[in-house]
């Protein structure tokens, strides 16, 4: 007996449960993460950060929640995704699972390695410290070039994912044109910061379409109609 494919208790609506509440730990973790940057955008950073490996090393493993986080979702959302578009659904899962996880870890790597060279140059004489910095600046710029990476990785994997949404009416089409725009919106951000041009405030759009779609998707769950039509697409392909 089939209890789970329309029913808004089955396992459709625990799926909508569980990526809503993924979305906004992988959400608070990254906005949780961000004094980490205060301390490593300070001149001396070598010494902040010798001095606070405790907060550094929260900072990273607040990155790693948000990247495990929000790398959860496409593993939840394929198998309802790839009933509308397979390709498409294994290019999400690429690129918001695998290539943003990768880039995560990547960042959190330079802090934590970071704050072993920041120990080793506060215990070093002035001879190697020199040394020391040179390293200590290669971590800290490199999570410059990992984030803007990391951007465009996130952005066009929101692009397949909200085109995804739309089509298959799994939300509101509010809310996944909303979606759609603010994904843009970040990627014209994170290509304009690449000439040094800062437009971060666009990515407010995104930051605040995800938490709404998060509640949604607690409260309301997937829509029922569309998960019925995308079920009986993929019983039909299987005749």
């Amino acid at each position: 007996m089939n209890t789970t494919k329309a029913s808004p208790h089955g396992t459709n609506r625990k799926t909508a449960t569980i990526v809503g509440v993924l979305f906004i730990i992988g959400t608070a973790a990254g906005i949780l993460s961000v004094p980490v940057m205060s301390i490593l955008g300070a001149p001396d950073y070598l010494n902040m950060a010798a001095s606070n490996p405790i907060r550094v090393a929260l900072g990273a493993l607040l990155m790693l929640v948000m990247g495990l986080a929000l790398a959860m979702v496409p593993a939840m959302m394929f198998p309802i995704l790839k009933r509308r578009n397979e390709p498409l659904a294994i290019g999400y899962v690429i690129f918001r699972g695998a290539l943003e996880t990768f880039t995560t870890l990547a960042l959190a790597m330079c802090w934590l390695l970071l704050v072993v060279v920041a120990r080793q140059s506060a215990d070093s004489g002035a001879a190697a410290a020199s040394q020391f910095g040179s390293v200590g600046f290669l971590l800290l710029k490199a999570p410059d070039t990992i984030m803007a990476i990391g951007g465009i990785v996130f952005c066009l994997g929101a692009l397949m994912f909200y085109y995804l949404l739309y089509q298959a009416r799994l939300i509101p089409r509010w809310i996944s044109g909303w979606g759609i725009v603010a994904a843009v919106a970040s990627l014209a951000a994170d290509l304009s910061a690449m000439f040094g041009t800062n437009m971060d405030i666009l990515k407010m759009l995104m930051l605040v379409q995800e938490m709404v779609m998060a509640v949604w998707l607690i409260a309301k769950g997937f829509n029922p109609v569309a998960i019925a039509s995308l079920s009986a697409k993929t019983a039909a392909n299987e005749l």
